[in-house]
């Protein structure tokens, strides 16, 4: 999906943000807009923080300082159940995959719209098998996730992180631990299903084929300074950042090596 500037609408907006743990801080100074249709990477070195910023966005750790807007509402200022709400609007598929162990696939993705839907069982289950389908697991509702891959079992916790319909979805290191062809299947899909949803995505990676695949706009927290010093899409920013930090993460390296 290609969005026109003209019609780019923030969908998240982060102003001044701080993140920290007691008096240690993790980044401080964030600034920067998720538009609606982006598929937006946060990336950075080892230890900046990423993760961090990822537990800030979906409402699972509260901002030394700063705010985290959804439209023109500010998350952290919300009452609970107001938060509760907006959260309702996110969809989380967490590194791991995070399936639980002793449910089939079925069972799993039904849990959310068992909790947070009156459907009946009759209904859920067309709609596991809907949200199965669409992540190319149609067949599979009774395994258990021992008894498929490593990239099944990203693409069962996708199936689950779309079950109640998000406006937003969340993935910290999709690709983590998969080959590269389950990696680059698992990318191509979430664009497909960012484009027949028209969900906005957020995704923490370090891997350089699914930044350049998916990503069109991004945030380069750098854990030196410890706060961002380059946004944009992550193709302009190799190419053109003025940053070495930036250019160096995003060639691995090779911007320092001598031409011929």
């Amino acid at each position: 999906m290609v969005v026109n500037a003209t019609e780019q609408e923030a969908h998240i907006t982060v102003k001044n943000l701080t993140m920290a743990y007691g008096d240690f801080v993790i980044q401080r100074d964030l600034n920067f807009t998720v538009n609606h249709g982006d598929v937006f990477i946060i990336m950075g070195g080892s230890g900046c923080g990423k993760s961090t910023l990822m537990r800030h966005l979906i409402g699972l750790k509260s901002p030394t300082k700063g705010q985290v807007l959804y439209g023109d509402q500010d998350f952290w200022a919300a009452e609970l159940d107001e938060q509760q709400r907006m959260m309702r609007n996110f969809g989380v598929l967490y590194q791991s995959g995070a399936l639980w162990s002793s449910l089939t696939l079925a069972e799993n993705v039904g849990l959310p719209l068992g909790e947070y839907t009156d459907l009946s069982p009759s209904d859920i289950r067309e709609v596991v098998s809907l949200k199965l389908a669409l992540v190319g697991l149609a067949g599979f509702e009774e395994f258990y996730p021992s008894e498929i891959s490593g990239g099944m079992q990203k693409r069962a916790g996708l199936a689950r992180a779309m079950a109640l319909d998000p406006d937003i979805l969340f993935f910290d290191e999709p690709s983590a631990g998969l080959d590269p062809i389950s990696a680059r299947l698992l990318d191509d899909l979430i664009l497909e299903l960012r484009d027949s949803l028209g969900a906005t995505v957020v995704a923490v990676t370090h891997e350089l084929a699914s930044i350049f695949t998916i990503g069109n706009n991004s945030v380069f927290l750098d854990p030196e300074t410890r706060t961002m010093i380059a946004v944009g899409n992550p193709r302009t920013l190799r190419d053109e950042s003025k940053d070495a930090r930036v250019r160096r993460f995003l060639t691995r390296g090779e911007s320092d090596l001598p031409t011929a």
